[in-house]
């Protein structure tokens, strides 16, 4: 780990791992937290980490709202049991405060709205136990809108999803655009009064895959001073047989060109041990919308590889003002506004 890697604040936009904590008896939450996934975030510097709920097809539609409280609930008791190491961030000046201590930062995030269906008083509800982003859809259509997945409609938000954008903005709750189709980003463009994000989405530029964001929606994500946290994962990245951490480099570069140093941050998506530990082999090679989802750049399949990132950066020869913003400090000021 490099000198400015270690120095730096480091905040990533998205990490599964709560999907994992989950799965497991809760009487072992804290303790797997602190065996499995303590140590891979220290050893990648990690200061700051966005912890999204996302809802299997298995829980769907019933039991949506019921497996989005017991992963709530995993991650208060995570914190409970490692209250050393790691703190829950539920307002804005919470994550200043940990990190000034020592302390990873946790921000819950829903990723998707299954669980919230047209009953939006239940963001409120969620954003009382702590959730600070939310994003609409995932690939396929909510109640709020069309995911990138369905394209191909052209459609924009409901009138549910103009409401929630609303809401969101009333709670201090930050929209996530990640996932959402062309339309509804662009319906969302049109509502917002406060910064966006995208947790996790990467440059259409270099790589036409749906779930990218294009030039002019990068630019317009940071007119409204928010922050794009560009994808790790490989299928987004390139086309290559062989993804390497340059291929990452190049999207974080091309984002900083198009929408500004201010404006770019990491947003992991680590699902290495996701897949490995849910997806049996019986259905491997696993393939979703086109993509072998368990091709992954070499040493970035999961935290401890994120210094990696600061040495690609270092040797496109970007300045450590800007790799810094990119590291943590965009996305923290995101995270830490009063707005």
């Amino acid at each position: 780990m490099t000198d400015l890697h270690r120095d730096a604040l480091v905040a990533d936009g998205h990490n599964d791992l709560l999907m994992l904590v989950a799965r497991r008896p809760k009487a072992t939450w804290a303790q797997y937290f602190r065996e499995r996934w303590i140590p891979q975030l220290r050893e990648g510097g990690i200061d700051v980490q966005v912890l999204p709920v996302f809802i299997d097809d298995e829980f769907r539609p019933e039991g949506a709202l019921r497996e989005t409280l017991r992963m709530i609930e995993a991650a208060h008791r995570i914190v409970e049991g490692n209250a050393d190491e790691v703190a829950l961030c539920t307002a804005p000046g919470d994550i200043a405060a940990a990190t000034a201590a020592g302390k990873i930062a946790l921000v819950l995030a829903l990723e998707g709205c299954p669980q919230i269906d047209n009953d939006l008083e239940l963001l409120q509800t969620l954003q009382r136990l702590g959730v600070r982003m939310v994003s609409f859809t995932h690939f396929g259509r909510s109640a709020l809108g069309d995911g990138s997945g369905e394209d191909a409609t052209g459609s924009r938000l409901t009138h549910a999803g103009v409401e929630a954008v609303g809401l969101l903005e009333e709670l201090g709750v930050l929209i996530d655009v990640s996932h959402v189709g062309r339309g509804g980003v662009e319906h969302i463009l049109e509502l917002a009064t406060k910064p966006l994000v995208a947790s996790h989405s990467s440059a259409f530029a270099l790589r036409d895959h749906h779930r990218n964001l294009t030039d002019e929606q990068l630019r317009a994500i940071a007119a409204t001073g928010g922050v794009v946290c560009v994808n790790f994962f490989a299928g987004f990245l390139t086309t290559a047989e062989k993804p390497t951490v340059e291929h990452l480099a190049d999207h974080l570069e091309y984002v900083v060109n198009v929408a500004g140093a201010d404006h770019v941050g990491l947003g992991s998506d680590f699902v290495a041990e996701v897949y490995g530990e849910k997806v049996p082999a019986c259905d491997r090679p696993l393939v979703i919308q086109g993509l072998d989802v368990e091709v992954f750049v070499p040493g970035l399949e999961g935290p401890a590889g994120m210094p990696l990132v600061t040495d690609a950066l270092q040797r496109r020869g970007l300045s450590e003002a800007t790799i810094r913003k990119v590291l943590g400090q965009n996305l923290m000021r995101v995270l830490s506004s009063e707005a």
